[in-house]
């Protein structure tokens, strides 16, 4: 019979690898769910390449340098995923609207779209340290 403290640290073994199971199966489903291909026949992983790719050229370093500093509150772990999805965001809009070349206007708006908004108090935060004013953005946030 289990007894004592060695039943306690088997039970805290078992909720611990439980949890952690859980919470590593729950990010992999989302990034499954993001590879699937949607009717189009493209991912959204495959857009924000594609969208990433056709626009590269349009990139100077000073853009590129504020992209780096915009998502520098990220979690190294995760800063890649995070640059990869405002740069495909960013494309996007470059496209769409045939621009010759990336600007402060279209990095701004590609990063508050791209953001979640349970990350917009951390962006307005990141923004005022870098003096950038949001009041045209507004519309954005909503």
């Amino acid at each position: 019979m289990l007894e004592g403290w060695f039943l306690w640290f088997i039970l805290f073994w078992v909720v611990l690898l439980v949890s952690l199971f859980a919470i590593g199966g729950f990010f992999m489903f989302r990034k499954f769910l993001k590879r699937m291909p949607k009717q189009d026949g493209k991912s959204d992983l495959d857009w924000e390449e594609h969208y990433v790719k056709e626009t590269i050229h349009l990139w100077n370093r000073k853009e590129l340098d504020l992209l780096e500093d915009l998502v520098s509150p990220v979690p190294e772990l995760f800063r890649d995923v995070a640059k990869q999805k405002i740069a495909g965001k960013i494309g996007e809009l470059a496209l769409k609207e045939r621009a010759k070349k990336i600007d402060m206007d279209l990095i701004i708006r590609g990063y508050i779209i791209a953001t979640p908004k349970r990350d917009h108090k951390f962006l307005r935060k990141k923004m005022d340290e870098l003096n950038i004013d949001l009041g045209g953005y507004e519309d954005l946030f909503a």
